[in-house]
């Protein structure tokens, strides 16, 4: 049986409250190059900090702070 490693939240490492959508480096790490949020089980957020996350990147990509999709480039 293998045992995967648990990962443990970044946000509730640094014990962040509020995750701020002006912060586009960080926000982008959460993201695909398409332009999809990455899911929970992958990205090893909890679920407090994943619902905040999406929201920051909802508010970033309104204001146009980070794309909705990557450029395609043919």
């Amino acid at each position: 049986m293998i045992l995967k490693k648990k990962r443990i939240c970044r946000f509730c490492e640094d014990n962040a409250q509020y995750i701020d959508f002006r912060d586009e480096k960080k926000i982008m790490r959460f993201t695909t190059e398409q332009g999809k949020i990455i899911p929970r089980r992958t990205s090893g957020t909890c679920a407090k900090h994943q619902r905040l996350l999406v929201k920051a990147i909802k508010r970033a990509r309104h204001l146009a702070l980070i794309p909705y999709v990557a450029e395609m480039s043919r």
